[in-house]
This record gives structure tokens, sequence and C-alpha cells, in this order.
């Protein structure tokens, strides 16, 4: 199992590191886009990614590859908003989404504002949507930017320290660990596992908000 592993790994590390980063921040920037946000798995080439850094340096070139790409992504979508505002809606494409979706990003966005836009970098669905409802309203781009910027950093340092993090616990004990691969995998699962009940309390939290606002709508 060691053998394979260390092959998978050396083939990242092999890959030429303006390319890997350029991979990443690409994944990454069409996973925060609109319409195929649900569609590409830029978690998954981010932690693919992280696992060819070698050095302090290479680390922090990957983080600002994936948050370079996290940007641009988010500011497509409220590039979006912005000039096509609510008919973006009524398109086949838009209404893939469902409408209670947009409704609840509409909620989201007029209760929380520039929050809104920082957590629903962690949440499924709304991630996608909640730039373009941001640029449909009145909200400033300064605003939605900076609230963008924080949460991106913090979600590309998370994602490519689980990989780095991985890769050095595993380069720790394969050489006198017949099983070495396991620690790879473990420190792996462990961090995801974190990561999903983390955004899965953030998620309840969100959705908790966005029913009690309904609710009060409709009363």
């Amino acid at each position: 199992m060691n053998e394979i592993l260390d092959w998978l790994l050396t083939g990242v590390s092999g890959i030429d590191p303006l390319w890997r980063n350029f991979f990443a921040g690409l994944a990454i920037m069409l996973e925060t886009s609109l319409f195929v946000g649900i569609i590409v798995p830029g978690d998954s080439v981010v932690l693919v990614a992280s696992t060819g850094v070698v050095d302090l340096p290479d680390f922090f070139w990957l983080v600002g590859a994936v948050l370079v790409g996290s940007m641009i992504g988010e500011t497509l979508g409220f590039s979006i908003g912005r000039l096509f505002g609510k008919r973006i809606r009524s398109s086949k494409l838009g209404q893939r989404f469902g409408e209670e979706n947009w409704k609840r990003a509409d909620i989201f966005v007029e209760k929380r504002g520039g929050p809104a836009v920082a957590i629903s970098r962690f949440l499924p669905v709304l991630h996608s949507l909640v730039p373009v409802v941001a640029g449909a309203t009145t909200m400033r781009y300064k605003t939605f930017i900076t609230w963008t910027f924080g949460a991106c950093l913090v979600w590309a340092s998370t994602y490519v320290g689980i990989g780095y993090i991985a890769k050095a616990s595993y380069q720790e004990v394969a050489s006198s660990f017949k099983f070495g691969a396991l620690a790879f995998v473990g420190v792996l699962a462990i961090f995801i596992l974190v990561i999903h009940l983390a955004k899965t309390k953030i998620s309840k939290v969100a959705d908790q908000m966005i029913d009690e606002e309904i609710n009060k709508t409709n009363k």
C-alpha cells in the first residue's frame, strides 16, 4: 500500500508547481462559479494538489492560487447578478437550482448582508447562489469582496493545510511503518470529518435563521 501511495504522491510532486497551482486555482474558480459549482469537485482537486507541496513557499503559492481562483469565481457570480439581476432565475439554468433555494439566498443576503457572503462559502448550493443574489442587490462590490476574501482565505488555507499535513505525517512514518499509508488516509479522514461536521453545524444554523425569517414573512 505504501508503494502505491508513494507512486501517487511522487506523480503529483512531479508536476510543475506552476501548472499544479494553475489547475487548482482553475478548479476552485469553476467550483465557486454559478451553475458549475455543484459539478466541479474543487475541494478534491485542491486536496490532491496540496499533497505536492514541498516547502513553506510552495504552500503559500498554492494558497495564493486557490485564493485568487476563489475570488475570480465569486466575482463572476457577483457580476452575473449585477448585469442580469433576477432575470437569471427565469433562465433554464437558473431554474435548475429551484425557486426555493433562490428565495432562501435572497433572505440570507437581505438579513445578514456581508456575513451571509462569508458564511455561504461553506454552505452547499448557497455558495453558488449568494454571490449572484448579492450582485443583484445594492450591495457594493467592495463590501462583497471584503467578506469574500476573508472566507476564501480561511477555506484555502484549511484545505491546502490538510493535504500538506497528511503528506508530512505519512513521510514521517513511511520508512519505519509498513502501513504508513494508513497514517496518510487517517489524517485526511479526520480532517475531512471535522470539516464536514463544521459545515453541517454552520448549515443548520443558517437554515434555522432563514426559516425563522420566512415564518416572520408569512405571518
